[in-house]
């Protein structure tokens, strides 16, 4: 045991002290923003709004552009998904979780294209394409500003993205030496799944037609 924590530590020397606290509290917050998304709880976004700010900061200082800009991004959107959450209808009921629209997967693949496009362009004028972690930190950007959009809207299928997403940044962080980030989307791929159990038993309890 002593081993793995000997190898653990070890990923990260040479790293600043205040960054390996900085990214603890990011996971930490970040680990309670999936956990309340789940449980389909408001506090999904003031705990994502302080995750992401740390993220960004943090995947700035190792050129994650890609993923620096989702975090901005997943901020923005947390805003908005704070608010859409918390609307009401005539009725007094809150936003129910439905499934997608054709409208909507349509829009899905344009937000995905869009995005890709986008980060490959920030990459090309940082001169940043000199590692695999580039490409796949291109996909990852795609498939997690989908999801994000999804997620704010209520979407069921939204879960279907972080899982991907998660999967794949699992070895992506560990490469990159964020070995505890590498560890968080262990977790968030465990809960995403539960997330989509769970929606996904509420909608078929609460039909509703998108």
């Amino acid at each position: 045991m002593s081993h793995i924590f000997d190898w653990l530590f070890s990923q990260y020397q040479g790293v600043d002290t205040y960054l390996i606290v900085l990214e603890l509290l990011g996971v930490f917050f970040g680990f309670l923003s999936v956990w309340y998304s789940k449980q389909e709880n408001i506090l999904v976004y003031p705990t994502g709004i302080v995750s992401t700010a740390i993220f960004v900061y943090i995947l700035w200082v190792f050129s994650l552009l890609g993923d620096m800009l989702i975090n901005a991004y997943y901020f923005l959107m947390s805003i908005y998904g704070w608010y859409y959450w918390t609307r009401k209808d005539d009725e007094n009921h809150e936003v129910p979780i439905t499934k997608m629209t054709k409208k909507e997967h349509l829009w899905s693949v344009i937000i995905f294209m869009l995005t890709m496009f986008f980060v490959v362009i920030v990459y090309i004028v940082n001169d940043k394409f000199d590692n695999w972690t580039a490409y796949v930190d291109t996909v990852t950007t795609a498939i997690f500003f989908v999801g994000m959009w999804l997620m704010a809207k209520k979407k069921l299928e939204n879960w279907t993205y972080w899982i991907i997403g998660d999967i794949i940044s699992v070895p992506l962080y560990f490469y990159k030496g964020l070995i505890f980030t590498s560890f968080q989307y262990v977790l968030f791929t465990i809960i995403a799944i539960y997330g989509y159990k769970a929606w996904k038993k509420t909608l078929n309890n609460n039909p509703v037609v998108a």
